[in-house]
């Protein structure tokens, strides 16, 4: 492993003999002015760099006068490249820094494998970039070659500044954000496969072939198998900052994502307990948001960065560089746009994940329960990019996961008499049995209504342990995820053991298990944090001014606007047609919420709309509804274009973004009041047949405010339903739902959709979207990736997955291959239990199951190979983790 270069030390690295090179340019160095609207102007300067196996790809950015000034390292998230940190550079560049930002290797327009931050590559690439920055006559030096330099970025770019101060003792201070310290620990975590990030990892970086050949050798083996192995193990931790805790001694802001599976709060608690040990000054902040979506608070995040920099880089001691500790806090939701609003609380020292911990008791005695065989179906948690919007609002009540009977045990406390907010990592004992000697179990806590329906899992995190040697039993400690979630008067703590869940590989034998709680369950708490008010809305102090300046635009802009498009008679009977539709961000000339995006739903059809968070799904769904205008495109609904208020709406129900009911009126009440609203006769509300989907039963006479969120969902979806609209749209309807509300949920849609009408469903359950949606529009980053039948999109009539009760011999494989109408037949991948994969090439699935039994093969389940999460998962690839 390379020798740290000495602090403030004058000697170059041992690699400098190859350092002549990087003053060699592939091409011409380009000067360019990055536009902005504040003095002074930006200039950039893109390099392609030639370093010992690649050509590294990197901008350059400068502003204001001559003078020297720190420098600043900015690396990217994975799968992405230094084009997504180009603002972040111009912002620092104009607070004076010089910065330098660059594609890593294999990713934009540098070459070279991918090595996951390999020390003896991307880590030294940092370094050379380095030397660089201490040839640059506008750069602060603290010696020869010793450039005033601080290294930041999010994700894997987080990782490498961390690395980089571990290996290069020239970095001053240092920003990692949202990031890992050990990334063994982050894939593997005790000992279980988090399979559904690995495989987007290595999909995101262009598949296999693109990583280093040991890397790619690791994953296909873990991939295989389901459990990682010593050799695994070591070759991610010798990749991680963890390698080098004893040298990262430098400023340290940590943030960190509290909905985030990927890179979880433990991960952050490792490294600022490490740093700190050093003796350097370490400050945590806990975002709302992380890979999982919701707000990363980006401007605050840059601002606060920007000011550690200007402390312990310029050395402005008057710098506020914010509290030692402060985590984002749900306050409420703005009724003006849906969003959840944020507050901080904080406190002067890190308080760790296990401060003053309360003990909970909970009942339940011994519990026995079931891992299916295969593992399937899996419980739910969090799915990879998806759901943090919903890990947000948490603290409100509202949450998504999926637990099936059987397959989970439970343990309840009582109602808690006064709130009680969790802030870190719960921890307690068990002892676990196995009827094969081993288990993977998922450990989650929830938050439980006083109904007992009410059950929200805190940034729908888990905790995965593996347990060996439990035939006879073993006691373990399991510590839970760390959350900051608030517990109101009432709830309950539900403690759930699952045996599976669909983020984690989990053993594919058939297995009971037996688990005894050995004690309570102690939660951590931080009372001396103090919470910041909730700030009041813009159009709060705004609303006059705002009044006045609607007024002026609608004087100056009436005899300007344009009348609403003529009909289109050949898409009378066309439920919706979208074409070209375009939506940018606010203040923003070239980033899409909504780019170029074209489809169209027939009738009869159930259209699934998927995507990752920040897709655009829900900013098409409200410009479908005329509640926002898009720049561009048109949208079409029985050949009538949308505009805001269009009469062809009346043809549309909606369910977006949650329905605003008034709390004291009874939820009959509530459904008359609204269809009184729409001006339509009552007679026309179909109210007896919308109440009959919803379900309510009694509850219909109580009062809204004492429904459960589960309730409230259905009593949404029913007004969505009055007057039986011909396009129904709804937005994750099924959040809140029971597993059997969902089912019920599910065959409302296909009901609905047999009468003739069609439906649009928004969902984070890619199960229940396959198996009520007929048809698919896959959207990420604001485009369409893919539209067509969910059998089209899943490759269902393709090749086929036939499970076995026992191996099937090669001389049956071989005369399944040889039957009419079979493409090939062959044995199922290693560790997917006894099974075949026949792809079919005329023949019927009826035939070749007819075919099957005749040659006495012992069935045990016939579908299709590539379900929808493996179609979506590869659609989506090409995002950033």
């Amino acid at each position: 492993m390379e020798t740290p270069i000495p602090r403030r030390s004058r000697p170059r690295a041992r690699w400098a003999a190859g350092l002549a090179a990087l003053a060699v340019l592939v091409g011409a160095g380009t000067w360019t002015a990055a536009a902005s609207d504040r003095a002074p102007t930006v200039h950039r300067e893109d390099q392609v760099m030639r370093m010992p196996g690649a050509r590294i790809d990197t901008s350059y950015f400068t502003a204001g006068g001559s003078g020297r000034r720190p420098a600043v390292l900015i690396g990217h998230g994975f799968g992405g490249s230094k084009d997504d940190v180009r603002a972040q550079a111009e912002k620092l560049a104009r607070d004076g820094y010089a910065v330098l930002t660059w594609s890593a290797r294999g990713f934009g327009k540098s070459t070279g494998e991918i090595g996951l931050n390999d020390p003896e590559h991307e880590v030294k690439d940092v370094s050379r970039l380095i030397d660089w920055l201490a040839e640059r006559p506008e750069v602060q030096l603290d010696a020869k070659g010793d450039p005033r330099v601080g290294v930041t970025g999010a994700s894997y770019g987080g990782a490498v500044s961390l690395l980089a101060a571990g290996y290069d003792k020239r970095v001053d201070a240092i920003a990692p954000e949202i990031t890992y310290w050990n990334l063994a620990d982050a894939l593997f975590p005790n000992g279980v496969f988090k399979k559904l990030w690995a495989g987007i990892f290595f999909s995101t970086g262009g598949g296999c072939d693109t990583f280093e050949p040991e890397l790619c050798s690791m994953y296909q083996r873990v991939a295989v198998s389901g459990t990682p192995d010593p050799a695994a193990r070591e070759l991610l931790a010798e990749r991680s900052p963890s390698a080098v805790a004893d040298r990262i001694d430098v400023p340290a802001l940590i943030v960190q994502g509290q909905t985030d599976s990927l890179f979880p709060l433990g991960q952050a608690d490792a490294m600022a307990k490490a740093i700190k040990a050093n003796g350097a000054p370490v400050d945590v902040d806990w975002i709302s948001g992380g890979h999982d979506g919701g707000d990363t608070e980006s401007d605050r995040v840059q601002n606060r960065v920007a000011s550690w920099f200007d402390r312990y880089l310029k050395d402005d001691k008057s710098a506020d560089t914010g509290p030692a500790f402060r985590v984002s806090r749900t306050g409420g939701v703005d009724s003006t746009d849906g969003r959840a609003q944020l507050r901080g609380a904080s406190s002067d020292r890190y308080p760790g994940l296990e401060n003053g911990t309360t003990a909970i008791t909970l009942s339940g005695g011994t519990k026995t329960f079931d891992n299916p065989a295969g593992a399937t179906p899996p419980a739910i948690s969090a799915v990879p990019g998806i759901g943090g919007g919903l890990s947000q609002l948490s603290s409100l009540g509202v949450g998504l996961s999926l637990d099936f009977p059987g397959q989970n045990a439970g343990f309840d406390s009582a109602p808690v008499t006064d709130a009680l907010r969790i802030t870190g990592s719960p921890t307690i004992r068990a002892t676990v049995a196995s009827s094969t000697g081993d288990a993977v179990l998922f450990a989650k806590v929830y938050d439980v209504g006083p109904d007992g329906t009410q059950q929200v899992l805190p940034s729908q995190l888990v905790a995965p342990v593996r347990v060996e040697n439990a035939a006879k039993g073993k006691a373990v400690e399991l510590t839970l995820p760390a959350v900051d979630h608030r517990i109101e008067p009432g709830h309950r703590l539900r403690l759930v053991l699952a045996a599976t869940d669909l983020g984690y590989a989990s053993p594919a034998a058939p297995a009971t298990y037996r688990v005894t709680l050995d004690g309570p369950l102690n939660v951590p708490t931080v009372p001396a944090l103090t919470t910041a008010a909730t700030a009041l809305p813009a159009w709060v102090w705004g609303l006059p001014a705002a009044g006045a300046l609607i007024a002026a635009v609608l004087l100056l802009t009436a005899r300007r606007r344009t009348g609403t498009p003529a009909p289109d008679p050949a898409l009378a009977d066309v439920p919706l047609r979208i074409e070209g539709l375009t939506k940018r961000y606010a203040k923003s000339a070239d980033r899409y919420a909504v780019r170029d995006l074209s489809f169209e739903v027939g009738k009869g059809q159930v259209l699934g709309l998927l995507g990752p968070n920040g897709a655009g799904k829900t900013t098409t769904l409200r410009m479908l509804m005329g509640l926002i205008t898009p720049d561009a495109g048109e949208i079409r609904v029985f050949g009538q274009a949308i505009r805001p208020g269009a009469p062809v709406l009346s043809r549309v129900g909606a369910f977006v973004e949650g329905a605003g009911f008034l709390p004291h009126l009874s939820g009959r009440a509530n459904l008359e009041l609204y269809w009184a609203a729409t001006g339509r006769p009552a007679e026309d509300s179909h109210l007896d047949e919308a109440l009959e989907i919803a379900g309510l039963g009694d509850a219909l006479a109580r009062a809204v405010r004492t429904y459960s969120q589960g309730m409230r969902q259905r009593l949404a979806i029913a007004q969505a339903m009055l007057g039986l609209p011909d396009l129904l749209i709804l937005d994750e309807p099924t959040n809140g739902l029971d597993p059997p509300q969902i089912r019920e949920m599910r065959d409302v849609m296909i009901r609905y959709a047999e009468a003739g009408r069609t439906v649009i469903v928004s969902s984070h359950l890619l199960s229940e979207v396959e198996q009520s949606c007929t048809h698919l529009v896959v959207m990420h980053r604001g485009q369409l990736i893919q539209a067509g039948p969910v059998a089209e999109i899943t490759g269902s009539g393709d090749t086929l997955l036939i499970t076995t009760a026992e191996d099937v011999p090669e001389p049956v494989i071989e005369k399944i291959a040889a039957l009419p109408g079979i493409g090939s037949a062959e044995r199922a991948a290693a560790g997917a239990g006894p099974g075949l994969l026949v792809r079919l090439d005329g023949a019927s699935t009826a035939t070749l199951v007819t075919e099957l039994l005749r040659l006495d093969v012992p069935l045990t389940g016939v579908g299709p190979h590539r379900r929808l999460e493996d179609a979506f998962l590869t659609l989506i690839s090409g995002g950033s983790a």
